[in-house]
């Protein structure tokens, strides 16, 4: 089959089409001919190496997790589908690779895909609303009435954070360009702060919790918006010791990732705060539920791009450089 891989970890490394073997089907598993594969973010920093210390892949490897497509194949002990349903997954972790014709992925981590979007929006979908909704539902726990703050409201994971937020009946705040300040008040922002000319810290105040996609700085800014009690839900760092023990790391990467975030998790202590780190993980069972506010008209994808297969590489690009709106997506069939 055809596949785009990786040789090496580095930024300036690209990707290549090649010819590769078809996946092995385990006992779980599903093989999925791939229809549409969404681009990320998150591709990019495993290939520049920034995960290699948590996420170590062996190489050559071929990216992508997202991927919208047909069951062609199921594994002796799989039970939730058959062959010929449409189904959309973010596959697990060390087992990636949707940017390739075929893909198996374990049962457990897919979900029907939506009846009425179509391949290339359904593949935008799986990490961004995954992300979204492990951050919204289960860390922060988001009630009717609260104040959330959704950093980078027009981008791929706030897009769909927004929707989400306002469904739960929560208000809404969020940051974006001069150019996007409508676009993204359409999605259901009530604030709507302008990151070229306005502070969010001056703005904002006693929020209940803060989603983080930024820097830093932003980071130890939104402590600063937060009520006493509230949470600030990072999916862009540092990690947290927490996080370590949730994913199986040995001491000595506990100790490191504690280091990492001790100044932010000292700061959040002193001001009644909590942090914590988020690298979300495939689940197909949220996923079906994500699934049912999409096919009753809560949640719409937002696509800003499809890309042909065979320009795979500039797909990639166009996500690094940070214009997108919504999701960029790679149609392979």
């Amino acid at each position: 089959m055809k596949a785009f891989i990786v040789n090496r970890y580095g930024k300036k490394e690209k990707l290549h089409p090649q010819e590769i073997a078809e996946p092995v089907v385990k006992v779980n598993d599903v093989l999925v001919q791939v229809y549409a594969a969404g681009v990320n973010l998150l591709d990019s920093k495993i290939k520049n190496g920034e995960f290699k210390l948590i996420l170590p892949y062996k190489m050559p490897l071929v990216l992508g997790h997202d991927v919208a497509g047909v069951i062609t194949k199921i594994g002796a002990s799989v039970t939730r589908f058959k062959v010929g349903d449409e189904v959309y997954a973010r596959p697990a972790d060390h087992r990636i690779g949707t940017f390739a014709e075929l893909i198996a992925i374990n049962e457990a981590d897919v979900a029907l895909k939506p009846k009425k979007l179509t391949m290339e929006e359904a593949a935008s979908i799986p990490l961004v609303a995954l992300t979204v909704w492990q951050a919204l539902v289960e860390k922060a726990d988001l009630k009717k009435g609260q104040k959330v703050f959704i950093q980078a409201g027009s981008g791929g994971v706030g897009t769909i954070a927004i929707q989400l937020a306002k469904h739960i009946g929560a208000t809404v705040a969020t940051t974006t360009s001069t150019a996007n300040l409508e676009w993204v008040k359409a999605l259901g922002a009530d604030v709507v702060i302008d990151y070229k000319k306005d502070d969010f810290e001056t703005i904002l105040r006693d929020y209940d919790v803060v989603l983080n996609s930024q820097d830093a700085k932003t980071l130890e800014k939104s402590l600063r918006v937060l009520k006493p009690g509230g949470k600030l839900i990072s999916i862009s760092g540092p990690p947290d010791p927490s996080f370590a023990k949730e994913i199986g790391l040995g001491w000595p990467l506990k100790i490191i990732m504690g280091l990492l975030s001790f100044g932010t998790r000292r700061k959040a202590k002193r001001k009644g705060v909590d942090y914590s780190f988020l690298f979300m993980r495939a689940e197909g069972s949220q996923l079906s539920k994500i699934t049912a506010l999409i096919d009753s008209g809560i949640i719409s994808p937002v696509v800003d791009k499809v890309f042909p297969f065979g320009k795979t590489e500039e797909a990639l690009t166009y996500v690094e450089s940070g214009r997108a709106k919504g999701k960029v997506v790679i149609k392979v069939k």
